[in-house]
């Protein structure tokens, strides 16, 4: 089951109406950047947690609409009446000049921190491998069979590492 896509606008008028909005990013997205109406509800535990039961609709966000599209179908299944996707996500609320709360005293989320890691230590290993010795290229090497490891198990050993950084070893603080 596909759940309709709406607009940032339409969104803000079904939520002044009664509808809830839902996060389901992760607590270190929402943590970041926030919409101040939405309820917390991560993909990741999602089935644990009771969406809205008293709601007339809900809509459901991310940053982007990809997580929430290619949810559909489990996102329709945890609520018990209309269901939407705000299309375009917390991005595209942004961009409709509709406010978001930011807390930039947050690390940013932790998969763009593994991102910059990755792509770091992979200039790197080329980089040395090129001029300083060639078993540098390893580096590059073994960074690359961890991404594809990471695709193919769903587990990002790299991830996990960087939550034990002491800047994300905080516990998300409320946003501002």
């Amino acid at each position: 089951m596909s759940l309709p896509r709406i607009s940032p606008e339409k969104a803000k008028d079904l939520i002044e109406e009664g509808a809830v909005l839902v996060d389901i990013r992760e607590a270190d997205e929402h943590a970041r950047s926030r919409i101040a109406a939405a309820v917390h509800a991560p993909l990741s535990r999602l089935d644990k947690v009771e969406i809205a039961p008293n709601a007339k609709a809900v809509i459901f966000h991310c940053r982007s609409g990809n997580r929430t599209h290619s949810n559909a179908d489990r996102l329709a299944r945890s609520s018990d009446c209309e269901a939407y996707i705000l299309d375009g996500g917390i991005d595209a609320w942004r961009s409709a000049g509709l406010p978001v709360v930011d807390n930039r005293s947050q690390p940013i989320e932790i998969m763009r921190q593994v991102q910059i890691t990755a792509g770091s230590l992979v200039i790197a290993g080329t980089a040395l491998g090129l001029f300083a010795h060639p078993a540098f290229y390893a580096l590059a090497a073994s960074v690359g069979a961890g991404l594809v490891f990471s695709g193919v198990s769903g587990s990002c050993m790299m991830a996990r590492l960087l939550a034990f950084a002491p800047w994300n070893r905080l516990a998300p603080r409320a946003a501002a």
